[in-house]
This record gives structure tokens, C-alpha cells and sequence, in this order.
């Protein structure tokens, strides 16, 4: 084997070729590696919705590391405002084309559609309900147009097949897996739950026949059974059941007619529930401000401090027609005066007396005191406070414990405790009443409703059981009915947060908000046309919560948008008008309506023909809507303080009955 000798310049040549190859290749790879990491330090992200409607102004969200002005689209200079940790841009589409100029832009490309399809799933979901008197349906059919639309534009025929299961594992899941909704289904049937096993151990009774012997002519009857209506504010349907049927005998012996009781019974159970602040509306109210206020922050580029709760408290400044209604029947009933088919009905009892016969429904008879029921009021009492003031403490709790997190990150002195810090960021000293508003405010009011509403519940089965009126299984019984009772609520609203979030998908808010345009200089039109319409659609379908369902994920972020484009009104004022005419509008189109849940169950619950009681009580209830509408949302609108037209309004109330009423 022979070994070729190499000359030492070969070997000096080969070493150097090597190095500078290897060298060139160092320096690619740091070139291409800072090219990279400058890309992605410098990377831009657009954030497209869903879907984007043709030729309407879309804000679209744009995530930067940088520092940046504007961005080009489609050759258009685009402008960027600072919204918290992004930016957002205002985008009009008149195609589905889409070119940055910075091709190094990351974005998903939207479904570019017709802004008018956008309004078919709320649309057609009304438009069904009134036709057909059934909620559930409608909301199904209203959920399935709008996937089955974004189907359509995805994937062609197949899409719209495909829709209907969208609707269950996308929509309808997506409703049942967010928290805040999860959390108000169970303070709904806990809430349930309670009202059932207070019935049934006897402590509503109890509550009942302590306020009964107050009943002892014709006046004294009627307004026992007006504050008994209040003192069950927690939930329309308990309150109905157990007033109408508890006070007829009393009435009855003292020659008050059937509709009369009818009237009280159903004038004060949906009014007083409607602006209490603990009832089995208010998890569902929560929610549709929490969501209506996210697509406000989105949409607008706003940061609303607010809470949901806070809000709510604010709109009862606004809930004219609840509060008119309670002031209405105390006035009808203190001065003993009516008019139209009542004063004919109840003149008529004082004649003849009470004829009718008795009735009885399963719904009566599960609220029932069970046969060894012990008649205490303290039984219902003591449950009920403890929700009360459970829900107080822990909206105190949460807020504080908030509070004191956003006081640690701003650098705020706690040296003096969280509670003498809390409103001095500015350097200011803020009062007691202040500080208690600004830790509600930060309160969590999901958890806190949940905490009280489950402490409730024990109290109620430990008093019952260890009272021996019901053994624990028995207990678990009632436990299950209440729940029953809420469960039509219960689909009501996750179909309803379905429909909110396929019209959260086809941004139907932002193609109304366009529909009104920048000029529209009508801003008091919207509270006002808020509360006629929901009034129309609640006695069209008969349900509050289902025109609630309906018209707060399209009224909330409206009113906002149409206000904010106009520097006469203010925004926060215009939606808390807004959102309180939602529910005063649904309370009025009940009271009217003669396919209302509690419109029949009030007549069934005071054995009154169910016909006359809705003419009886419609005149009143037209009445006091007129009133609620001209004297209180629209001047309101305007910027009217509140306690004026509440004042006007009262006054003008007075004034018909003494003047249009006639004494009985």
C-alpha cells in the first residue's frame, strides 16, 4: 500500500478554504437568525372577526410589539388608535380582498358578506315568536339561519347542513361553557330551589298569615295583599302562586272581586322583581350587560370601569314603568277609586258577591305546606335574609379583595388598610358612601349571588329537616321541583346567549350601528323605541325573559355607538336608559298580554276568569305605560333628572285616579 505524499501549501490551501467556507456559513446563519428575530420583534398581527360585513365600518383589533401610526390596506391609509396593550383600525370591505402592504402581516382572512343578512337571525326569531306565540323554537330557528348563513359563505351547500350541528356544539356549547353563564344557571335553580322548600316546610305561609290579620275590611284586604306582593320580591312566580292563592278566601269574604286581587297580584310580582337587587332576574340581567358592555369595549375602543351590577343599579334610575305601576296600585287602593271593566267588576261584587269556582293546577298544588308543615315565618325568613345580606357581604368581600389587587399594582401606600386606600389614586379622600360604591363596583357579582343563593339553600334544608317537617330525602324532593320550575328560564337563556353570539358572529350590531349612520341626531329615539317595541314584543310572545332575551344583545351596544357619535347626550346616560326601557317595556307587554305566564297564572292562582282579567287590567296598565313613555323615557332621554320626571310622573298618576277614578 503506497501513501501519496501532500505538499504542506496544499494542506495550508484546503485549511483555508475550509474556514471561509465555514465563516460564510456563520454568517448566513446569523443573518437569517436576526431576520427572523426581527421579524418577529417587529411582527404585526391583524385581528379579523369572524365574519365582515360589505361597505360597513368595522373596528378591527391589531396586535404590535412596536410603536405604530397607521397600516396600508388595500392601498387605503388606515389609522390606528391605542386601545390598552392594542390598537384598533376602522376597516371598510367592499369585497373580500384583502392586501397589506407589509406582507409580513399576519391576519386569518374573514367571510365578507352582506351586511343586511347580519339582521335575519334576530329577525326571523321575532318575526317567528309573534307569529307563533313559542319562544323556543324561534330562538332555535334564529340561531340555525345565522350559522346556517356563515356555513353558506364558508363552505358552500354542505355549510348549511353542517349549520345544524353547529348550532348545538358550537353556539349552544360555547353559551353553556362560559363562566359568568354557567354561574347564572345555578343561582336560577338555587334561587328555585329555596322558594320551593320555603313553600313546602310552611315558612311562606307563616310570612303569609302574619300579614293576613291586618285584613279587615275592604281597604285593609287590598293592601295586605299590595305588601305581601312586595314582601315576596325575590320571584314573580312564588309571588303569584302564594298571594293570589292565600289572599281569595280573604278577599273573597270582604268583597273584592276576583279581577281586582288579579290586578294586584300580577301589578306587583313582576314590577317589584324587576328592580329588586336580589331576584331570579338578576343573574340573567347581569349577564346580558356584561356581555352587551364587552361588545361596547370592543367595538368602541372604550374601557368601561363599571361593573355589570353597578350598572343595573344605575338603570333603576330609568325603570319608570316598574316603579309608576307600584305607586299606581297604592294610589288605586289607598283611595279606593277605579275606572273602565274594573270599576264594572268590582261594583258588580259588592252586588253579588264572588261566584266563581275555585281552581286548582299542579303548579298550586307543588307550593303547597307539606301535611306536617309547621306554620313559622322565621322558616322563610331566615333563608331569605341570608341570601340578602350573603349577597351584600360578598359583593364587599370580592370588591375589597379587587380593590386591593389594582391598589397593589398602581403602587397605592396600604399601609393604612385597603379600605382607607380605596379612591385616592388621585390624592383626593373620598367619603364612606364613595369608597362603598367603588368596591361594589370591583365586586365579582357572579360569585358573590352564588355564594349567598348556596348558604340560603343549606339554611333552608338544615332548619327543615332538623325541625322534622320534612326528612333530608323529602327536603331533596322540593329541592328538585323549585329546580323544575326554572328550567323553562333556564333553556329560555342558553338559546338566547346562543342567538347573542351567532349575532356577535355576523356583527350585527356594527351593521345597525351604520344603518343609523354617523349623522343620526335622534339619540332620545332609542330608549323610547326600546321600550315600545319591547313592550310589543313581550305581548306578543308573552314572556319577558324571552323579548330580553331578544332585544338586550342588540340594544346595549346601539345605544352606546348612537350616543357616542353625538357630544348633546351622554353615552352611559342613554344606555342605562336603555337598558332599564328593555325591562320596563317587557313588564308593561306582559301586564297586557293574554298569553303571559304570570298573566295566567294569576288568574288561575285567584280563580278569575282569565278574559277578564286581561281587560280589566290592560286600561290600567296602557295608563301607566303612556305615562312611564312621554313623562319619563323621553324627557329623560333629553337630559330630564330622573327625579323630576319621577316626581312629574307620580303627580300626574295621583291626578287620574282622583279625578278618572270613581269611588267604589
Amino acid at each position: 500500500m503506497l501513501i501519496k505524499s501532500v505538499k504542506p501549501s496544499l494542506l495550508l490551501y484546503s485549511e483555508t478554504k475550509f474556514k471561509t467556507h465555514m465563516l460564510r456559513k456563520i454568517v448566513t446563519i446569523l443573518f437569517i437568525t436576526f431576520l427572523f428575530a426581527g421579524q418577529i420583534a417587529f411582527s404585526q398581527n391583524v385581528i379579523f372577526p369572524e365574519v365582515v360585513l360589505k361597505n360597513v365600518p368595522t373596528d378591527i383589533q391589531v396586535h404590535s410589539e412596536t410603536e405604530i401610526d397607521y397600516l396600508i390596506l388595500n392601498k387605503d391609509t388606515l389609522q390606528l388608535n391605542k386601545a390598552g396593550d392594542k390598537y384598533v383600525m376602522n376597516v371598510t370591505l367592499e369585497n373580500d380582498n384583502i392586501q397589506f402592504e407589509n406582507t409580513a402581516i399576519e391576519y386569518e382572512k374573514p367571510l365578507v358578506i352582506p351586511g343586511w343578512l347580519s339582521l335575519l337571525p334576530p329577525l326571523i326569531a321575532i318575526i317567528l315568536a309573534l307569529i307563533f306565540k313559542e319562544v323556543l323554537s324561534s330562538l332555535f330557528i334564529g340561531i340555525f339561519i345565522g350559522a346556517a348563513t356563515i356555513g353558506f359563505y364558508g363552505g358552500g351547500i354542505s355549510g348549511i347542513f353542517a349549520a345544524f350541528f353547529t348550532v348545538l356544539d358550537h353556539y349552544i356549547l360555547d353559551a353553556l361553557l362560559d363562566p359568568g353563564h354557567a354561574s347564572v344557571i345555578l343561582f336560577s335553580v338555587i334561587i328555585g330551589s329555596i322558594v320551593a322548600i320555603i313553600s313546602k316546610n310552611g315558612g311562606m305561609q307563616g310570612v303569609v298569615n302574619r300579614l293576613i290579620k291586618y285584613a279587615t275590611n275592604r281597604k285593609s284586604g287590598m293592601l295586605t295583599a299590595y305588601f305581601l306582593g312586595l314582601a315576596i320580591f325575590f320571584d314573580d312566580y312564588a309571588n303569584t302562586l302564594v298571594v293570589g292563592n292565600t289572599m281569595r278566601p280573604i278577599t273573597d269574604r270582604l268583597k273584592i272581586s276576583r279581577e281586582k286581587l288579579a290586578y294586584i297580584v300580577d301589578s306587583t310580582a313582576a314590577p317589584i322583581a324587576a328592580i329588586a337587587f336580589i331576584t331570579t332576574w338578576i343573574g340573567a340581567e347581569l349577564t346580558y350587560i356584561t356581555d352587551g358592555i364587552s361588545k361596547i369595549e370592543m367595538q368602541q375602543g372604550v374601557v368601561i370601569t363599571e361593573s355589570a351590577y353597578g350598572i343595573f343599579i344605575n338603570s333603576l334610575a330609568y325603570s319608570f314603568y316598574p316603579i309608576f305601576t307600584l305607586f299606581f296600585v297604592f294610589f288605586l287602593l289607598y283611595k279606593q277609586r277605579d275606572f273602565g271593566p274594573m270599576y264594572k267588576a268590582e261594583i258588580k261584587t259588592l252586588k253579588e258577591g264572588n261566584t266563581a269556582d275555585t281552581v286548582t293546577n299542579r303548579e298550586l298544588e307543588e307550593f303547597n305546606p307539606v301535611k306536617n308543615a309547621k306554620i313559622k315565618a322565621y322558616n322563610a325568613i331566615i333563608p331569605i335574609f341570608i341570601v340578602i345580606s350573603g349577597t351584600f357581604l360578598g359583593l364587599l368581600v370580592t370588591g375589597i379583595s379587587a380593590s386591593n389587587s389594582f391598589l397593589l399594582e398602581n403602587g397605592i401606600d396600604l399601609s393604612n388598610g385597603t379600605w382607607a386606600a380605596i379612591g385616592t389614586e388621585g390624592g383626593d379622600q373620598v367619603g364612606f358612601f364613595r369608597k362603598l360604591g367603588i368596591v361594589i363596583g370591583n365586586a365579582d357579582s357572579y360569585v358573590a349571588l352564588l355564594w349567598s343563593s348556596m348558604a340560603g339553600l343549606a339554611a333552608a334544608i338544615v332548619m327543615t329537616v332538623s325541625q322534622r317537617i320534612m326528612s333530608l330525602k323529602e327536603a331533596m324532593d322540593a329541592m328538585i321541583v323549585g329546580i323544575n320550575t326554572m328550567m323553562p328560564a333556564v333553556v329560555i337563556l342558553i338559546l338566547a346567549w346562543s342567538l347573542a353570539g351567532v349575532t356577535e358572529s355576523l356583527s350585527t350590531a356594527e351593521y345597525l350601528k351604520a344603518f343609523f349612520g354617523s349623522d343620526f341626531s335622534h339619540v332620545w329615539v332609542i330608549p323610547a323605541l326600546t321600550f315600545v317595541l319591547s313592550a310589543f314584543i313581550a305581548f306578543s310572545t308573552g314572556s319577558s325573559w324571552s323579548t330580553m332575551a331578544l332585544m338586550y344583545p342588540l340594544v346595549i351596544p346601539l345605544s352606546f355607538a348612537v350616543a357616542a357619535g353625538d357630544p348633546n347626550f351622554s353615552e352611559m346616560a342613554i344606555l342605562y336608559n336603555t337598558i332599564a326601557s328593555v325591562l320596563a317595556g317587557s313588564v308593561l307587554g306582559d301586564h297586557c298580554s293574554p298569553i303571559s305566564d304570570t298573566t295566567i297564572l294569576s288568574s288561575l292562582a285567584t280563580s278569575c276568569d282569565h278574559i277578564q282579567h286581561v281587560r280589566t287590567q290592560m286600561p290600567y296598565a296602557l295608563s301607566v305605560g303612556a305615562v312611564a313613555l312621554f313623562i319619563g323615557v323621553i324627557p329623560t332621554a333629553f337630559g330630564v333628572p330622573s327625579l323630576v320626571a319621577f316626581g312629574v310622573g307620580i303627580l300626574v298618576l295621583y291626578l287620574i285616579v282622583h279625578f278618572v277614578g270613581k269611588k267604589v
